[in-house]
C-alpha cells in the first residue's frame, strides 16, 4: 500500500498509557482480562509509549466518591496513592469482566473513584480530566459486552475523558461455564475480530492522544468553570475575567 500523510506510521513517542486492570482475581491469579489487555499493551509499547498498568482488587481501595475517604470515615484509602498515576496517563483503558451481563463491581468501584476527583480544575480552568483519552476492554462468557461498553465510555466522557472511533474491544466466549479467553481451546487469543478490535481500539487510542498533545491540550475555550463562575456567558463576554 502506497504511504500517503493519512496512512504513514505516526510518531507516537511521548505519550503515557495506564491500564486499570478490574478483574475479580488478586495477582498472581490468572486474569483473562489480563489476556487482552496484553495484546493492547505490546502495540503501545511497540510504538514507543510508556505503559503502566495495577489491578485495582490488589489495593485497599475504599468505596465513595471523594478523592480521598480516610477523610469520610475510612480507616485506609490506598485510591489517593493510584490518583497521580491516572493523571499522569495520556491514556487510560479500563479493563473488566462481566458479570450477570453488567460491569464488575470493581469496574464500578473505580468509576466511582475517579468521579470523585471529576469537580478538581487543571491549570487552565478546565475539569481535571481534560485532555486525555479513554477505552476500555472487556471478557465474559456471556452477553452485555456493548452494555458494559456503554456504561464505561459513557462515565469516562462524562468526567471529562476524550473517547475516539471504536474505543472498545472485548472477548466473549460460549454463553454459561464454557472456556475462558486465555483456558486453551477457547480459541480467544486467536480470534480475528477481537483482535481486530483490540488493534483498532488501541492505535485510535494513539491517535486521538497524539491530536490532543500537538493541539497543547484540548481547547480551553468556553468550556472553563473559573470563566463561568466569572459571568462568563454566551450572552455575556465578561472582559474583566482573564
Amino acid at each position: 500500500m502506497t504511504q500517503t500523510p493519512a496512512t504513514a506510521k505516526p510518531d507516537f513517542s511521548g505519550l503515557s498509557a495506564l491500564y486499570i486492570n478490574c478483574t475479580l482475581k488478586k495477582s498472581p491469579e490468572e486474569s483473562h482480562t489480563q489476556g487482552v489487555i496484553d495484546r493492547s499493551v505490546a502495540i503501545m509499547e511497540a510504538n514507543g509509549v510508556s505503559v503502566d498498568q495495577f489491578r485495582a482488587v490488589d489495593h485497599d481501595i475504599a468505596t465513595g466518591v471523594r478523592p480521598d475517604m480516610t477523610e469520610h470515615g475510612w480507616a485506609t484509602d490506598e485510591w489517593p496513592s493510584l490518583l497521580p498515576r491516572v493523571l499522569a496517563a495520556d491514556i487510560l483503558v479500563i479493563g473488566g469482566s462481566i458479570w450477570l451481563g453488567d460491569n464488575s463491581s470493581v469496574t464500578r468501584q473505580v468509576i466511582e473513584r475517579l468521579y470523585g476527583y471529576s469537580g478538581v480544575l487543571n491549570e487552565q480552568g478546565q475539569y481535571a480530566y481534560y485532555g486525555r483519552v479513554g477505552g476500555c476492554l472487556l471478557t465474559g462468557n456471556e452477553d452485555g459486552l456493548k452494555h458494559c461498553a456503554m456504561n464505561i465510555l459513557y462515565s469516562l466522557q462524562h468526567i471529562g475523558y476524550s473517547i475516539p472511533p471504536q474505543a472498545d474491544a472485548g472477548w466473549l466466549g460460549e454463553v454459561g461455564p464454557g472456556p475462558s479467553y486465555l483456558d486453551e481451546g477457547s480459541g480467544g487469543p486467536e480470534n480475528d475480530f477481537t483482535n481486530r478490535n483490540v488493534s483498532f481500539m488501541t492505535y485510535n487510542l494513539l491517535h486521538l492522544a497524539a491530536m490532543i498533545r500537538g493541539s497543547g491540550g484540548f481547547p480551553a475555550y468556553g468550556n472553563q468553570r473559573a470563566a463561568w463562575d466569572a459571568g462568563c456567558r454566551p450572552d455575556n463576554a465578561n472582559p474583566e475575567y482573564r
